[in-house]
């Protein structure tokens, strides 16, 4: 290739980057959507919803969220993996349906490589409440209520394959006791304030605030430690269940091959949000603890989370069906 044909092609390769950066930097100049997994009023759905106000103000340009149920998030997660790469169709996700199902189901998509993960921002633990006239005050109380009266409890949780769900089977697996699973999509606790359904194991953000106002009994909290917004709610751990552990995070998505400069856009401005006193003041209030992870952490953190699930699932003997 003579000097003057290379020098025209670095040319025009250099021309074509700058172009490509230059389209990628005015992203968005468009309506943006952000695809979430559960019914509106779920805390995935409230904290995408504060997420996507903010997005809204700093980009001149509307986020929408939309709410594409079903699978425990699974329906959406692959909405947004068959999307365009163009940064406008993003994810905000929980881990149910890129880290449980995968064990449990074959799904449509694959979490490592059909996405490209942006930031893990926000986790929370999971609380057991009961209904307020069923005789159980403890994780204790709940066991004895159960073998006392074998094929009477069924609890609710957010869907099949959530962590609430995981988390509910691995506690009768571990107690030794029976209750009936019911799954809803998404945030619902009217069924245990009416004793429908007797139990329920929720996302701290859907269920504490019910907790506060009496409507509800919390027992328990799923984390290692107690939550900041309820310091006064007894971990599984601490009531005969060491190591147990079933948290729930909540992570920005998009589809694979999205161009690494809206990545940083997106995860530059998720880290704003963080940091905001007023927003910080009402995650902690609904028992969710800040992260803001690079895409690389993210990552590995799905890769991790995989196994460690499909292990817990194994050994609990957990089925889809439950």
């Amino acid at each position: 290739m003579s000097p003057l044909i290379r020098a025209a092609a670095a040319c025009l390769l250099a021309f074509g980057i700058a172009t490509s950066a230059t389209a990628q930097t005015n992203w968005p100049d468009k309506p943006v959507k952000l695809v979430v997994g559960f019914t509106a009023g779920s805390a995935t759905d409230v904290t995408a919803r504060m997420f996507a106000q903010k997005f809204s103000e700093a980009w001149g340009q509307p986020v929408v969220v939309e709410n594409v149920t079903g699978n425990s998030g699974a329906i959406g997660v692959d909405r947004v993996a068959k999307a365009a790469p163009d940064g406008y169709t993003l994810m905000w996700s929980g881990n149910a349906a890129i880290t449980i199902l995968p064990s449990m189901q074959a799904l449509p998509f694959d979490p490592l490589k059909d996405l490209t993960t942006i930031s893990t921002s926000l986790v929370m633990p999971s609380v057991f409440v009961v209904n307020n006239d069923l005789p159980v005050k403890s994780i204790a109380d709940l066991i004895a209520y159960a073998k006392a009266n074998p094929g009477k409890l069924s609890y609710g949780t957010p869907g099949v394959g959530t962590p609430q769900h995981i988390a509910g089977e691995l506690f009768c697996h571990l107690a030794g006791i029976k209750m009936e699973h019911i799954p809803y999509r998404g945030a619902n606790l009217t069924d245990v304030m009416s004793g429908v359904v007797p139990v329920g194991i929720q996302n701290a953000g859907a269920g504490m605030p019910l907790v506060r106002d009496g409507r509800v009994r919390g027992i328990a909290v799923t984390s290692l430690k107690r939550a900041t917004a309820a310091p006064d709610l007894p971990t599984l751990a601490e009531q005969g269940f060491p190591g147990f552990e079933a948290t729930s995070w909540f992570a920005l998505l998009g589809p694979a091959n999205l161009p690494k400069p809206i990545v940083d856009k997106v995860r530059a401005e998720s880290l704003k949000v963080l940091a905001d006193i007023e927003y910080k003041k009402r995650f902690e209030a609904m028992g969710l603890d800040l992260v803001g992870s690079t895409p690389e952490e993210t990552r590995a953190a799905i890769a991790a989370d995989i196994p460690k699930w499909a292990k817990v699932i194994k050994d609990a003997g957990i089925k889809t069906g439950q």
